[in-house]
């Protein structure tokens, strides 16, 4: 029996993305689960990102929210807009009415990963405020808390991350996730895979 897990991000400058890749290296390195990674449907014109110096998207397909109800857990993804997830995700959330009416995603295992300018821009916030998105689908919020151990409590070296889910710091965008970052992404995967697999073992 085997576990999908899908992760589902907006990366405008490519810090999310790169998140989202090691992520399912985690998750595919729990025996019996397969992981997928999308994105969901950029709503701003190309002239604007273009002003914004977006970099093209990747060819991670675009998911639509039927495509929700086949994953046994579900990774959301963002950068930060003041303490909060974007206006594209949220759109993307905000068309999943016809779920919530019908209660599709309730039981399903979810979690958070974001991306944020500095410290104190919403390393939490960013979580925390998403939170509601999942409490009215019914959903179960997997938070990672301490099990990434030390790395955790690193203080040498400025990290991203916290117990909501795995983070980094874009700076002024030049800045990219470092190996510690992308080790507490990896763990998260890995982390939040066991967990949906054994929720659907025990269904």
């Amino acid at each position: 029996m085997v576990a999908k897990v899908y992760i589902v991000y907006y990366s405008m400058y490519g810090h999310v993305e790169k998140l989202a890749q090691e992520i399912k290296k985690g998750a595919e390195s729990v025996e019996g689960v397969e992981a997928k990674v999308w994105q969901v449907a950029e709503t701003l014109p190309e002239e604007v990102l273009g002003k914004m110096y977006a970099p093209p998207k990747t060819d991670a397909p675009i998911i639509t929210p039927d495509e929700l109800t086949e994953a046994d857990g579900l990774l959301f993804g963002f950068p930060t807009r003041f303490g909060m997830m974007p206006a594209q995700f949220k759109a993307f959330l905000d068309s999943t009415g016809g779920l919530w009416r019908t209660q599709a995603l309730a039981g399903k295992p979810a979690g958070f990963f974001y991306s944020t300018s500095a410290q104190g821009s919403g390393q939490e916030t960013t979580a925390l405020t998403a939170i509601t998105q999942l409490v009215h689908h019914g959903m179960i919020f997997v938070p990672i808390g301490y099990t990434f151990g030390a790395g955790m409590f690193e203080m040498d070296q400025v990290k991203g991350g916290s117990p909501y889910g795995a983070g980094t710091y874009a700076g002024d965008g030049s800045r990219q996730p470092s190996e510690l970052e992308l080790a507490l992404a990896f763990h998260q995967g890995k982390y939040f895979a066991g967990i949906a697999k054994k929720l659907k073992g025990s269904a």
